[in-house]
């Protein structure tokens, strides 16, 4: 059960951060110096990292992470195209793809239970 309310506090950061995305890319002219690229796509694949890290946590599940943060950013490239002074790109959404994949890796990789990572465990194992 306190793992399930763990998941559910992670919906605030996963729907902040695409209504952040959402907001910016809503922007003909967004804050801050222009990236140029490559520094643009980096932009973008730490946006979709966090935003995949973030749903990872939320949903316990990798490829729905995945899945809703790759959804979300080829919505936000149509959205993109009629933004005036925006243009959509598929080299953007590829790395959209890319920080999902290392966000959604990063949030649903196997950590230790509370009971691994106790000291009592550690010296209870065989050999220890």
């Amino acid at each position: 059960m306190r793992r399930r309310a763990a998941q559910r506090r992670w919906w605030g950061p996963a729907l902040l951060v695409m209504a952040v995305i959402w907001w910016l890319s809503s922007q003909s002219d967004t804050p801050g110096p222009p990236l140029r690229h490559p520094l643009d796509w980096v932009a973008h694949a730490l946006s979709y990292l966090a935003l995949a890290y973030s749903l990872g946590r939320a949903t316990g599940r990798r490829g729905t992470a995945l899945l809703i943060a790759v959804w979300f950013g080829a919505l936000d490239e149509v959205h993109q195209a009629f933004v005036p002074g925006r243009d959509a790109g598929i080299g953007d959404w590829l790395f959209d793809l890319l920080g999902a994949l290392i966000g959604s890796r990063l949030a649903t990789r196997a950590r230790p239970t509370p009971e691994e990572r106790s000291p009592d465990a550690v010296l209870s194992e065989p050999g220890a």
